[in-house]
């Protein structure tokens, strides 16, 4: 069960005055465990909740650099504890460094004691399954209250996302995970070359590695803000592509150029202005939303709708108009979704009005812009699902095990996920939200096999797959097998494509 944790704790051992119990997570560095404590605090000391989390943080199991690096880590996340006191920061009881000389694996091990939280954001945001989150507004007014009282101590957080922030019992937020941390130095911090790419800003590739580290402004904690702020309100990240490298990419685009803007259509104006504003392009342009600036503004918008809600037109549809709406609606497999016409906010992928469902485009456009290989686009990721399941994300195939709006056999699909998970059991594994950036990684990974196959670039891909690259290069095209298939794809993609 613990393979491949950072640190591994046998139950029942005992650090200090705290008795381990079960496990709760493990990060690229640390691991997380339960625990209570076997006497009570120092008279004078404040109380501690039951049980406790106890994240440990090895020097005996990594190499020489790596250990440089988590003893820095470590000096910092115990810094910050100790000159950071705010209800929206997670508090730190103890810190323990276990002298253990019969298990070299723990000894000289650093066990920070915390409060125990009932979750992180990370885990409801995968409940949600790309959908928005209950109570976003609230949520994101209790992190950027944590933000503001860090950045008006003369700190920046550096490593803000989802994993990072921990839900109680009772709902409310802390900010956890200091140990990228930083003391501002006059306008600017320094970290290690260290952190997750979809939280980190742009300019962040930039900066030049000195001695001290790479530079890091408050600037940094909002624009992971607006990421997570994205992610809680539309239920997928602001910038597309399939992998992180993508994103990256997309998002270095959008500093450079302004495209592709953030991915925030359909929520209501103030709420995509203040997404917007937490991902300004670079720095000057982000360092006037302050944290505490951008906390007056969400405890104002805990008024505001965070989507828009549209009017129906006044008038009443004639009986032929009515007529002729029930026709398209039933042909396409889905209700006008924008009423008086609304141009899809994703109309520069695909054709407007091809019956695309308006609540998976985001993802179709994040699967379809993952790569810049020939065929590879939104429009035939739409193509594919419509053949595969006509956007059925029910869609139930036993007999040729293929499950979902994208037609997943789970023995397969856990390969083209990000991470891979290998136990589909679980149906939120083949959720749209899941099953559809894993055809746009699919795609990408086979497009370079395929290059020079005769015939459409885009309609070969989706016959391997269907069927396998290999099977289409046997056949030097698609397989016989497969071609109603093929035309089925080819039909959408030509209906889909703004060129058609």
């Amino acid at each position: 069960m613990l393979r491949g944790w950072p640190v591994v704790i046998p139950e029942g051992y005992v650090v200090s005055r705290w008795r381990i119990g079960t496990p709760i997570a493990a990060g690229s560095w640390s691991s997380v465990y339960e625990a209570t404590a076997t006497t009570g605090p120092e008279p004078g000391s404040e109380p501690e909740p039951t049980p406790v989390a106890v994240k440990f943080m090895p020097t005996g199991t990594v190499t020489q650099r790596q250990l440089a690096h988590l003893a820095d880590m470590t000096r910092r996340e115990q810094e910050a504890h100790r000159r950071l006191r705010h209800d929206r920061l997670v508090r730190l009881f103890d810190a323990v460094v276990i002298d253990d000389p019969d298990h070299p694996a723990l000894d000289g091990a650093v066990a920070l004691v915390t409060e125990r939280a009932e979750t992180t954001l990370s885990d409801v945001i995968t409940r949600a399954a790309g959908e928005p989150v209950d109570g976003a507004p609230r949520i994101l007014a209790e992190i950027c209250e944590g933000l503001a009282h860090m950045h008006a101590a003369g700190w920046v957080h550096g490593d803000l996302k989802p994993s990072n922030i921990l839900l109680m019992a009772d709902g409310s937020v802390r900010l956890a995970d200091f140990g990228l941390s930083a003391e501002l130095d006059g306008t600017h911090g320094y970290l290690p070359p260290l952190g997750t790419s979809d939280y980190l800003p742009p300019e962040r590739w930039s900066e030049l590695l000195t001695e001290r580290g790479i530079a890091v402004r408050e600037s940094a904690d909002s624009w992971a803000l607006g990421v997570i702020a994205c992610l809680l309100l539309t239920g997928h990240l602001p910038f597309p592509g399939a992998t992180a490298r993508g994103r990256a990419s997309a998002a270095a685009e959008y500093a450079a150029s302004g495209f592709p803007r953030p991915l925030v259509d359909g929520l209501s104006p103030e709420w995509q202005q203040l997404i917007v504003d937490c991902l300004a392009p670079d720095h000057s342009r982000r360092c006037h939303w302050t944290a505490a600036r951008l906390l007056e503004r969400l405890r104002k918008l805990q008024a505001v709708p965070s989507h828009e809600t549209r009017r129906r037109p006044r008038r009443r549809p004639g009986p032929l108009t009515a007529a002729v709406t029930i026709v398209v609606a039933a042909a396409t497999g889905t209700a006008l979704s924008m009423s008086g016409g609304t141009a899809s906010p994703y109309s520069q992928y695909f054709r407007a009005g091809s019956g695309i469902p308006a609540r998976y485009e985001a993802l179709i456009v994040q699967a379809g812009t993952a790569c810049q290989s020939p065929g590879v686009s939104p429009a035939l990721v739409a193509a594919i699902l419509k053949a595969e399941s006509n956007f059925n994300p029910d869609m139930s195939d036993p007999a040729t095990e293929s499950y979902g709006i994208a037609g997943w056999t789970p023995a397969v699909l856990w390969h083209y996920l990000d991470p891979p998970v290998k136990d589909l059991s679980q149906q939120p594994a083949m959720t749209p939200a899941l099953a559809i950036p894993a055809v746009g990684r699919y795609l990408c990974q086979f497009a370079p096999s395929l290059a020079t196959v005769p015939g459409n670039q885009a309609v070969n891909l989706a016959a391997a797959y269907q069927t396998a690259d290999y099977v289409v290069r046997r056949d030097n095209g698609v397989p016989p097998e497969i071609r109603a298939y093929a035309a089925t794809v080819q039909y959408y993609l030509n209906r889909y494509l703004l060129s058609s």
